[in-house]
C-alpha cells in the first residue's frame, strides 16, 4: 500500500518556545513526515502529512489530544481548501448555508486565481458563476486561472478589450479541455438567438463553462442556481453589496462597440 496524505490542523492556545519542535519531533517518532507546513488564520497551524497507514494517525491524534496547548481542529484526508490554506497560509470563506458559494476580496486574488486554477484542471462538466462589482478583477482572474492550469480560455461574450459576442465556434474550439467564458450581462444585452443556440450547445459539452454575474444569466434563460457547481464572489472590500442597479445605464455599452462594464 502507497503512502497518503493527511491534513493537521490546531488551534494554539499558549504559543510556547519550542511547541512547533516538540510536534515535528513526535512525528518524526511515529515516521510521519511533514509535506508542507504553514500558519492558517491567527492562531491556527495548519500540515500536510504523508504516512504509511492509519495506525500512524489514530496514534498521533491520541497523543495530540492529550497536549493542553493546542486542540485538534481537523485530522482528515486533504481536501483542496486545506491545500491552499497550507499554501497561502489563510482559509477561502465559504457560504456557511450555502457550501458551493466561495467569497474572495480584491487582496486575495492569489488565492483564488490558484482555487480556481484546481477546478479548471479537473475533467467533466463543470459550471461556475462569478459576481463582483464592475472592474473588480472577475475576468482577469478566470484567464489568470485558466493560465495557471495551462488551459485555453474562449470568450463566448465578454467586455475586456473589446465587446465578444459569439455566435458559433470553429471546429478546433470544441475541445473539453477548453475554458469557455460567458459574460451575462453582455449576452443578455446585445446577443441574437444564435449566440443563445451556442451558449445551450456549449451547457451540454463535458467542461468547464465560467458565467459572469450568474443571477442575470439564470434571470434569462432556463438554467438556476442550482445548475452551478461553484458560485465564486469577488469584492473590493468584505462588507461591499454585489448590485446589478449599473445594467440598466447605457453608458455601459458605448456606440462603438467597447463596453466600460467590466474593464
Amino acid at each position: 500500500m502507497g503512502k497518503k496524505e493527511w491534513y493537521l490542523e490546531y488551534e494554539i492556545h499558549i504559543n510556547r518556545p519550542g511547541l512547533l519542535g516538540d510536534i515535528s519531533s513526535l512525528l518524526g517518532m511515529l515516521s510521519i513526515n511533514i509535506v508542507t507546513i504553514n500558519g492558517v488564520d491567527d492562531s491556527r497551524r495548519g500540515m500536510l502529512l504523508l504516512c504509511d497507514n492509519n495506525e500512524q494517525i489514530e496514534r498521533l491524534e491520541s497523543i495530540l489530544r492529550t497536549m493542553d496547548n493546542i486542540t485538534v481542529t481537523k485530522l482528515r484526508q486533504p481536501k483542496l481548501r486545506d491545500r491552499l490554506a497550507v499554501r497561502h497560509g489563510r482559509y477561502i470563506q465559504r457560504d456557511a448555508d450555502d457550501k458551493k458559494t466561495f467569497r474572495f476580496v480584491r487582496d486575495e486574488l492569489g488565492l483564488l486565481v490558484d482555487f480556481m486554477a484546481e477546478l479548471f484542471k479537473q475533467e467533466g462538466h463543470k459550471l461556475i458563476g462569478i459576481r463582483g462589482m464592475p472592474r473588480v478583477g472577475k475576468t482577469e482572474s478566470v484567464v489568470a486561472a485558466s493560465v495557471c492550469a495551462n488551459k485555453r480560455w474562449l470568450f463566448v461574450s465578454s467586455t475586456l478589450i473589446k465587446q465578444t459576442v459569439r455566435s458559433q465556434l470553429i471546429e478546433d474550439e470544441y475541445n473539453e479541455s477548453n475554458i469557455f467564458i460567458i459574460d451575462a450581462i453582455v449576452s443578455t444585452r446585445r446577443a441574437n438567438e444564435r449566440h443563445w443556440q451556442l451558449i445551450r450547445e456549449l451547457m451540454r459539452l463535458p467542461t468547464t463553462k465560467v458565467v459572469e454575474h450568474p443571477d442575470i444569466f439564470v434571470r434569462h434563460t432556463e438554467y438556476t442556481l442550482d445548475d452551478f457547481d461553484y458560485i465564486i464572489e469577488l469584492r473590493n472590500e468584505h462588507d461591499e453589496e454585489i448590485t446589478y442597479d449599473l445594467i440598466n445605464d447605457q453608458s455601459l455599452f458605448s456606440e462603438d462597440g467597447f463596453g466600460n462594464f467590466d474593464f
